[in-house]
């Protein structure tokens, strides 16, 4: 293949990889940040048993993720087959999905088990979609490439939150709601479809040793691989750091929109234009935490992030009115994407040729058992932090304010004790950065 092809080729698989981004981010935006938290608290629920519903509808699905991600990661080394995997868990997210539009009021069962279903696919179809990073650029271009991903990700969030504000605005009603989910799928879909056609792996399925089969292959790969972790000590201690300041991170985006409409009384039309704030502003934050970690080094780069996601915390927890609100929603976007591109670029650089998908596996292990942990943890804090008020005279709107905001303050905890581990993980870009 001459240069000229191969770098055309290259570009190519760039552009459909981030393209996968610019679908996903819809489901982001849309499904857990503007639209259906948001319905799903206020009015398929409703009150402060929303928040507690939410909480344990994300913690389950995150739990389910950890649970099968490792060994799914490891199937996918062995067996070269992560685009597969990446397509399996993308159409269970676009059918669950497109099904969120028969949730209507009092519809709790069935609003948080599509829900579930539909985040299990988003979630695990990332694991093969980060895998994919070092197959399609080189290790001094990840940091690049994940930044870009992120930025274009963020701008297909605000399209489609742009595309459903006026609908949503003139319309109004439930109905307009419900169906900007099937949109949403939609959406993801037909952009996510060129990483199915355009990316090719690079890698070569391994031959199965006599007497064995993808999953105890798998499983013995997994295990060798946990044993060898004290081989990557810098990594399992970034892990550690990652579970913890992750809490903080998905606590935030999990529940922004229910912050925004207890604190705040946010109508459904606010909080698109909140949450494309939050998007705009992301692209940025992506582009800029790629350029300093470049310059600085990636561990300097996320630990700026992470000290200005305290600093936006502690605003939200102070925050008085709805302009103060707005304003802490655009600083967040810039932190929240540095904290989560730098976060997945290092891991790009930590992992050994060849186990990509399996070190994204642990990843994604350790980023959903946060994920489980925070928001259920939020969850409960806030609707046992109302319970207490209100029985101590407050009323309910009150007292569930009160709450909100003491389930605010946990987020602060689970941020510093996360940067207190990782300020002792070695850079593993420091060579790339110095060459």
């Amino acid at each position: 293949m001459s240069m000229l092809s191969k770098l055309k080729s290259t570009n190519r698989e760039h552009l459909a990889w981030y393209l996968y981004d610019f679908g996903n981010s819809a489901y982001a935006a849309v499904i857990l940040l503007a639209v259906y938290s948001a319905y799903f608290k206020g009015t398929v629920v409703g009150g402060a048993e929303g928040s507690r519903y939410w909480g344990i509808a994300v913690g389950v699905a995150m739990l389910a993720v950890a649970l099968i991600s490792p060994i799914l990661g490891a199937i996918a080394d062995f067996s070269a087959s992560k685009k597969k995997f990446l397509f399996i868990f993308s159409a269970i997210t676009w059918v669950f999905t497109g099904l969120l539009f028969f949730v209507e009021k009092g519809d709790v069962l069935f609003g948080m088990l599509f829900f579930i279903i539909a985040e299990i696919g988003y979630r695990s179809g990332q694991v093969f979609y980060n895998s994919l990073l070092p197959e399609i650029a080189e290790p001094e271009d990840m940091g690049r490439v994940s930044g870009n991903g992120w930025a274009i990700g963020s701008l297909g969030g605000i399209l489609a939150l742009l595309i459903l504000l006026p609908i949503i605005v003139i319309v109004g009603g439930t109905l307009v709601v419900r169906l900007s989910l099937v949109f949403t799928s939609i959406y993801f879909a037909v952009a996510a479809l060129p990483a199915f056609l355009w990316i090719k792996e690079k890698a070569v399925p391994a031959n199965l040793p006599d007497g064995e089969n993808v999953f105890s292959v798998a499983f013995n790969r997994l295990i060798e691989t946990l044993k060898t972790l004290g081989d990557y000590k810098d990594f399992l201690r970034f892990i550690i750091a990652f579970l913890v300041y992750n809490d903080g991170i998905l606590m935030a985006l999990n529940f922004a929109a229910i912050i925004g409409a207890v604190l705040f009384g946010m109508t459904q039309t606010q909080l698109i234009i909140f949450m494309i704030i939050v998007q705009a502003t992301s692209v940025i934050g992506a582009y800029v935490a790629g350029i300093a970690g470049v310059k600085f080094g990636y561990k300097r780069s996320l630990i700026y992030s992470i000290l200005m996601m305290i600093g936006v915390v502690l605003g939200m927890l102070f925050a008085q009115n709805l302009t103060q609100f707005f304003i802490i929603g655009a600083l967040a976007g810039l932190a929240l994407t540095g904290v989560q591109s730098v976060s997945r670029t290092l891991v790009g650089y930590f992992a050994p040729e060849g186990r990509s998908a399996e070190f994204y596996g642990l990843f994604a292990v350790t980023g959903r058992t946060s994920s489980f942990i925070g928001p259920t943890v939020y969850g409960f804090l806030a609707y046992e932090a109302a319970i207490y008020f209100h029985k101590q005279g407050y009323l309910a709107l009150a007292a569930e304010q009160l709450g909100q905001r003491v389930a605010i303050g946990s987020i602060i905890i689970f941020l510093l004790a996360g940067l207190f581990i990782l300020l002792g993980v070695n850079d593993p870009t420091k060579e790339y950065i110095e060459s």
